[in-house]
């Protein structure tokens, strides 16, 4: 991402997915969920998920921005979370 000098916020120049796109990645071989409109393929953390494997595939496909902020995650999680980011939700 790259910062905006006329407005401060930051522009998203990747991929962007509709919804329903995301939606086709729901299983354990492809498992993307949605945080704060980015997406995120977590197939690879599925096992190494602190919470278990359960919770990431309960939103797969999905948006899971309450679950997330809900859990209180921590500023190293939501460091290693960027690690995963594939796109985000098409505006």
């Amino acid at each position: 991402m790259v910062g905006s000098s006329e407005t401060g916020k930051e522009q998203w120049r990747g991929r962007y997915y509709r919804l329903d796109e995301v939606q086709k990645h729901n299983n354990s071989q492809s498992t993307w969920i949605i945080i704060h409109n980015r997406i995120y393929d977590v197939t690879k953390f599925l096992d190494e998920h602190p919470g278990g494997e359960e919770v990431l595939r309960e939103q797969a496909g999905g948006d899971a921005t309450e679950n997330f902020e809900d859990v209180g995650h921590s500023t190293d999680a939501r460091t290693l979370s960027e690690s995963f980011i594939v796109g985000e939700l098409h505006p």
